[in-house]
């Protein structure tokens, strides 16, 4: 059987966009392997999902963020990666976001092997979240994006997340890489069926949620805000599920406020689908608002947690002046609120606690975009 080799820089566990991907290439006769960076060293070094092994390394404990500590552990993530495959080259090699695009290239290189490059965002604006108006982590930013273009070059397929086309005014990640003149195909990050049960407008109290990472102490600080303007008999309760570098600060602000009697309020760690589900089950309105120096954000990103929440009936709430404020104003998929607004944040949520959402465009559409943008590969290894 034909091999590909799939490469992310954390531990799969889960990455809904991976897998799925690594899904649809077994699905197409592909051996595939998916190697993954465990920068917690939390999770099994090897995992079976659905047919397409998860081979974790293992390099000591790694932060999130864009730290020079963040990046000497994925150099090591890389050279640690392309030992391994230099050993038995595989046919393929599926890159996800820029930080394995040395690994593709690599491999070109020495061996011939075509590699594919899934753009899950601009990785080079990380560099310049901590410290925008540094100029030397413009500097770094800058080398960062030059480096990703010239690598994007050599690939031969270009995925990515977001669209803007002729339905919405901001723009998407292929009109980004198109100013850049590089030709790309979106395939959104739409959830598959099963979907978890429908929202019932709430009888009783209600509840926002938050899934994913949790990267940012502001925006939660924001909710909190936005949830205090709200008469006490009409404030919510907030589940949050989620991991990442901001956590601990956030789990602090979120249990503060419970103890001065503002709302009630849960927070889990890191998810899976099944447990995903149980939490969307309980929740009637999704937050899903980032700070504007998140300039990705701006550029064409579209949160997962949206299409998610949509797909079981839940509007959201997100940010204004994006694509994917757009997506949800278009789509009637929930509110757009200009971001650090907490009137009008509060009046979002308070206006969507009732409504249910229909999320029309799924992940079957998507699978036929990814199935069309790597026809081409796949013959040419097959």
């Amino acid at each position: 059987m034909v091999r590909a080799a799939v490469v992310v820089t954390n531990p799969c566990a889960p990455d809904p966009r991976v897998l799925r991907h690594a899904r649809w290439l077994s699905e197409c006769g592909f051996s595939v392997t998916v190697h993954a960076f465990d920068r917690g060293e939390t999770h099994p070094l090897s995992e079976n999902h659905h047919g397409v092994r998860i081979m974790r390394y293992r390099l000591g404990q790694h932060r999130y963020g864009g730290s020079y500590a963040t990046y000497r552990g994925i150099r090591a993530f890389q050279r640690q990666v392309l030992r391994t495959l230099h050993h038995e080259p595989p046919a393929l090699v599926y890159c996800h976001d820029a930080d394995t695009l040395r690994i593709g290239v690599d491999l070109a290189r020495r061996f011939g092997t075509p590699y594919v490059f899934d753009m899950h965002d601009l990785q080079h604006t990380w560099a310049l979240h901590i410290r925008p108006k540094s100029l030397v982590r413009k500097q770094v930013a800058s080398g960062m994006r030059r480096r990703m273009l010239k690598r994007a070059k050599g690939a031969s397929a270009i995925i990515t997340t977001s669209l803007a086309g002729e339905r919405y005014v901001h723009p998407g990640f292929v009109e980004w890489l198109k100013c850049q003149g590089l030709v790309s195909t979106c395939v959104e990050n739409r959830p598959l069926p099963p979907f978890a049960q429908e929202k019932s407008p709430p009888k009783d109290g209600w509840t926002v949620g938050y899934t994913g990472r949790i990267r940012d102490v502001e925006p939660f600080e924001l909710l909190l805000q936005s949830i205090a303007l709200l008469p006490e008999h009409d404030r919510p309760s907030v589940l949050i599920a989620g991991d990442g570098v901001a956590a601990q600060k956030v789990t602090q602000k979120v249990e503060e406020a419970t103890e001065q009697g503002l709302l009630h309020a849960t927070i889990s760690g890191a998810f899976d689908r099944k447990s995903l589900m149980d939490h969307l089950s309980k929740v009637d309105v999704m937050y899903a608002m980032y700070p504007d120096s998140r300039l990705n954000i701006l550029q064409g990103a579209l949160p997962v947690k949206m299409f998610d929440a949509a797909s079981a009936g839940i509007p959201s709430v997100v940010n204004e002046g994006c694509l994917m404020g757009d997506v949800v104003t278009v789509e009637g998929l929930g509110l757009a609120v200009k971001y650090g607004d907490i009137q009008a944040l509060a009046d979002a949520l308070l206006a969507c606690k009732d409504r249910v959402v229909m999320l029309q465009s799924t992940g079957e559409q998507e699978r036929e975009r990814w199935m069309e943008a790597m026809d081409t590969v796949l013959k040419s290894v097959q």
